[in-house]
């Protein structure tokens, strides 16, 4: 369940003030965040991953008020119960496929089951790179690989910035797709904040900023 209630948050440098709707989702329950450039997309998505502190509000998930408790908790219940896909890429470029997906695990404090590891590969379809370093994927390798390390842990929430702002119409779909199946199969709530008006009808709810 994540629940958004009266969040705001102001930049001081810029002298500017966001107030961000009341959003109230039950377990297993996507949304779709539309907004163009600097409406405040990604501000909102650092606000509901903990990454910035609000001036007043609270952002409520699976029953866990993240910007009431202490930042060695919330480090630890982010990385156990929130999956993040950033646009960039942040996998680790000494490792290899396999091994970024083993250290996302050890991070969450998650036993490491290479059988999962290699079932989720298979679904994303990239099996066959396992073993490849990440300089030799191809950028639909990586989408995917960001999509299983966001993935991996079994999170509560997965959040995604901007996921097909570089994708052409087929596969900006393929990447949708594969979110909402992932997050399905954990149950797990899928927040995709964009500009991209292309995905919407694959979404039951949305909110335009």
């Amino acid at each position: 369940m994540v629940q958004i209630d009266s969040l705001t948050f102001y930049y001081k440098k810029e002298e500017r003030f966001f107030d961000f709707p009341n959003i109230a989702l039950s377990k297993g329950e996507n949304l779709l965040i539309l907004g163009k450039s600097g409406i405040g997309k990604t501000t909102l998505l650092h606000l509901l991953a903990g990454i910035l502190i609000p001036i007043s509000g609270k952002v409520v998930i699976a029953g866990v008020d993240i910007h009431s408790i202490s930042h060695p908790e919330l480090d630890k219940f982010r990385g156990q119960n929130i999956g993040l896909v950033f646009q960039k890429k942040h996998a680790i470029q000494s490792l290899n496929v396999i091994e970024n997906l083993q250290t996302r695990l050890f991070l969450s404090k998650k036993p490491i089951n290479n059988t999962s590891i290699d079932f989720l590969l298979k679904q994303l379809d990239i099996s066959n790179c396992k073993n490849s370093t990440i300089n030799t994927l191809s950028e639909g390798q990586l989408q995917r690989l960001g999509i299983a390390m966001a993935v991996i842990h079994n999170p509560q929430v997965i959040f995604a910035d901007e996921p097909t702002s570089s994708l052409d119409d087929e596969n900006c779909k393929i990447v949708i797709e594969l979110l909402i199946k992932q997050a399905k199969l954990t149950n797990a709530n899928l927040i995709v904040i964009t500009h991209d008006h292309r995905i919407k009808s694959l979404f039951s709810n949305s909110i335009t900023l």
